[in-house]
C-alpha cells in the first residue's frame, strides 16, 4: 500500500508534504504533486501537513477521487513522463508534464 495525492492538490502544490517526506518520494508536475508508489515507505508523515487534505492512505481515498491512485502510479510510467523510478524527487526537480488526466482537469 502507499499514499495517494488527489484532486485538492491540483493548482495548489503547497509542498509542505515534500519538506516532511523522509524518503523524497513526492514529485512535482506543473499542476500537482505525485507520490511514487514504489518509493513511498508508508510512514504517513506527509498526510497531516497537507493544508488542503489532498493526501490519503491508498485504502482511504474518497470515492470521488479513486482515479487518483492509478494517476499517481501512472505518472511514473515511461509512456507518461518517462521518470520510472529515479530514487528521489530532489534530483529530478519539477517535471514538464503532468498525468494527462491532470493536464486536462478543469479545476
Amino acid at each position: 500500500m502507499t499514499y495517494t495525492i488527489a484532486e485538492p492538490c491540483i493548482d495548489v502544490k503547497d509542498k509542505a508534504c515534500v519538506e516532511e517526506c523522509p524518503v523524497d518520494c513526492i514529485y512535482e508536475g506543473p499542476r500537482m504533486l505525485y507520490i511514487h508508489p514504489e518509493e513511498c515507505i508508508d510512514c504517513g508523515a506527509c498526510e497531516p501537513v497537507c493544508p488542503v487534505e489532498a493526501i490519503f492512505y491508498e485504502d482511504d481515498v474518497p470515492d470521488e477521487w479513486q482515479e487518483f491512485t492509478p494517476i499517481n502510479a501512472e505518472f511514473f510510467e515511461d509512456s507518461v513522463t518517462g521518470l520510472g523510478s529515479p530514487g528521489g524527487a530532489a534530483a529530478v526537480g519539477t517535471t514538464d508534464k503532468d498525468h494527462p488526466k491532470v493536464e486536462a482537469w478543469d479545476a
